[in-house]
């Protein structure tokens, strides 16, 4: 029998590799689930769906996802979701809706022809997700068709004089405050968590291992 040989076969030696294994099996799954959770959002279900023909207009344009998307202060911020049509103009106000894993504007468009939803979001994981995806327009009642814009609509600037009123106010409103006074911009949630996991599942391997080597000095001591 070889060096190696006898070394597995001593007591001390086994135990510390089922104990090294034992732990990474235990850790396997927390770090799978940690991983999986840190996975992006991705597309379940939308109106209009890709490729559909629509001839009325829905209540809602909207996609959904397949968890909840992050909308830090409950203003949409870092959302949109947008109509295009073939010529490349921009159709409604701007203004996103976004509840749980779904974000929605209120639906307006043009002429009949090809158009396209192009969206974006913030993932679960914090991190900013997007697609498009196409559908077609042929309307039982044309008279619904707006004008386009051709650059993309943000809900701040939609409304014309009236939005410009309100930005103007606004920005009286912060001439006023201190010059010290803290921003209040949310912070986007950063990977810490699946870090912290993985430092923990590491150390558990760790601490099997300095167990089943402690176990083999003790074994050999005494046999000595």
């Amino acid at each position: 029998m070889t060096a190696i040989s006898a070394h597995r076969g001593h007591p001390a030696i086994r135990f510390a590799l089922l104990a090294a294994a034992g732990t990474l099996l235990a850790a396997g799954p927390v770090l799978g689930l940690a991983t999986a959770a840190q996975a992006h959002n991705y597309l379940v279900d939308s109106t209009p769906a890709s490729g559909e023909t629509l001839t009325e207009l829905p209540e809602t344009f909207s996609i959904t996802t397949n968890e909840a998307l992050l909308d830090l202060g409950g203003e949409g911020a870092g959302f949109a979701l947008e109509v295009v049509d073939s010529d490349g103009l921009y159709y409604g106000d701007g203004c996103v809706t976004v509840e749980g894993a779904t974000m929605s504007v209120t639906p307006a468009i043009g002429a009949a022809g090809d158009y396209t939803v192009v969206w974006q979001g913030v993932s679960a994981d914090g991190h900013t997700v997007s697609a498009e995806f196409p559908f077609v327009w042929a309307p039982t009642d044309p008279s619904v068709a707006t004008e386009g814009s051709a650059t993309p609509v943000t809900c701040a600037t939609a409304g014309g004089s009236d939005s410009a009123e309100d930005n103007t106010a606004a920005e009286g409103s912060d001439a006023d405050a201190p010059a010290d006074s803290p921003a209040t911009t949310p912070q986007a949630p950063t990977d810490a968590n699946l870090s912290d996991v993985l430092w923990i599942g590491g150390s558990v391997v760790l601490v099997g291992l300095v167990v089943g080597i402690t176990l083999l000095v003790s074994g050999r001591k005494k046999k000595v």
